[in-house]
């Protein structure tokens, strides 16, 4: 027996992804910070798909968050072999009008929990026949983003780091898969506090999150390296590379300031 363990699983993409993994049968661990969604998630999968399903929640804004969750898994003797980082959320608005106590607390989330996590469950991902790490990044991450800074700079260093990884694990029995949505239809928006200007245009173009669960399941049993979600942002990410950083920047600006 082995579980998939997902944080950020109470909500959005990180739901979708437990709810999917269920419905191919493998037990899921649920990390998250609210006790009565994911006590309501738990309950429901169990109920649908019959597998085996626990949670323990964590603030993984906290530094000490991924020690108390692996000593979770090794004290009820979880068998973890699908590591999912999906925990994280933005800040829009200029750089200086945030305390930088926000910033940090989005570092720690987005980016260093997930070093964190993966450098204390990598040795139990290589003792399964096959052992999965899957990143959720965002289309963010190929382009400086004015007044959404700190986030598009931590999906950046995620891209990067998921690759290099997975070349480092090559020869091993580990994968790491590093899967870039666009918009999606989650609270996002609403937790980064995204102008009216950008919540119209998401509203246009948004995937759903079961899509974006789906797509990013299959790349990582598929053992791809890098996948962006979806046409649209497909698109504009090779626009992205071709156009020049400036107006590239200048118009990514338009949705945030």
């Amino acid at each position: 027996m082995s579980y998939a363990l997902i944080t950020g699983a109470s909500k959005g993409i990180g739901r979708a992804i437990a709810k999917e993994l269920a419905s191919r049968n493998i037990n899921v661990l649920l990390v998250a910070r609210s006790e009565n969604l994911l006590a309501s998630l738990a309950g429901e999968i169990e109920r649908n798909y019959k597998v085996q399903c626990h949670y323990f929640v964590a603030d993984l804004s906290t530094p000490d968050s991924p020690d108390k969750i692996y000593n979770w898994c090794v004290t009820l003797k979880y068998p973890v072999n699908i590591l999912v980082n999906n925990a994280g959320y933005g800040l829009s608005g200029s750089f200086d009008s945030r305390l930088i106590n926000e910033h940090v607390d989005l570092i720690n989330v987005g980016m260093l929990s997930t070093i964190k996590l993966i450098h204390l469950f990598l040795p139990h991902l290589r003792q399964h026949p096959k052992g999965y790490i899957l990143n959720i990044g965002s289309s963010a991450a190929y382009q400086a983003v004015p007044y959404l800074a700190t986030y598009a700079a931590t999906k950046a260093f995620i891209v990067s780091f998921s690759r290099a990884l997975k070349y480092e694990l090559r020869n091993s029995n580990v994968n790491v898969s590093v899967v870039n949505p666009g918009v999606t239809d989650t609270n996002f928006s609403e937790r980064a506090s995204v102008p009216e200007k950008g919540l119209k245009t998401a509203e246009k173009i948004a995937m759903q999150p079961e899509q974006v669960a789906k797509l990013a399941v299959n790349s990582m049993f598929s053992r791809k390296a890098e996948v962006v979600t979806g046409f649209i942002t497909r698109l504009t990410v090779m626009f992205v590379k071709l156009l020049p950083k400036r107006f590239s920047e200048k118009t990514a600006a338009k949705f945030y300031q």
